[in-house]
């Protein structure tokens, strides 16, 4: 099994981007490889096997380790995407982000028959896109069963402003 630290030395830090001040943890070459793909996918999924029946990606990485956890829980894929990107009727959430604001839409229809939702991202930071992909959920119908992350930055307590939602994430930095 990748450990933590097998993920973690995968992970490229990059400073600041997209803003100065911010050091962004970069996936890319944990995607690229192989072995940290598929350790990804079956970790972030391992905890959940069973206990859903739809995965919430977030765009846009949400959406590249989505797909595959779905997959791999044997369960569809929804998205939640930004502005303008969706063609039909969608609903909409704003949130926060730790250098700006945002905003999330998802089809209306987009959680029809799914009850359990674990919603999927790379990064948990201050918690508010995930907020904002719990609080699109709960309108649409869905009952959020939980958030899982590839990485956790600590420091931020994103996990506290999702709190009662449970969480994991592979890989945490203070």
């Amino acid at each position: 099994m990748f450990s933590a630290e097998n993920l973690r030395r995968l992970i490229r830090d990059i400073p600041d981007f997209p803003q100065p001040g911010i050091l962004f943890r970069d996936i890319t070459p944990l995607l690229a490889d192989p072995h940290g793909l598929a350790a990804v996918v079956d970790q972030v999924a391992e905890p959940w096997l069973g206990k859903v029946d739809r995965v919430l990606g977030i765009e846009s990485r949400g959406f590249i380790i989505g797909a595959p956890v779905a997959y791999r829980l044997g369960v569809g894929l929804s998205i939640a995407r930004k502005p303008g990107k969706l063609p039909f009727n969608t609903v909409a959430e704003s949130y926060e982000l730790e250098y700006g604001r945002a905003e999330l839409h998802m089809h209306e229809d987009n959680l029809a028959g799914a009850s359990r939702v674990l919603i999927v991202d790379d990064l948990l930071a201050t918690g508010g896109t995930a907020m904002a992909a719990v609080r699109l959920a709960q309108k649409l119908g869905g009952e959020v069963a939980g958030c899982a992350f590839v990485i956790e930055l600590k420091a931020l307590r994103g996990r506290e402003r999702l709190n009662p939602v449970p969480c994991t994430a592979l890989v945490e930095y203070d």
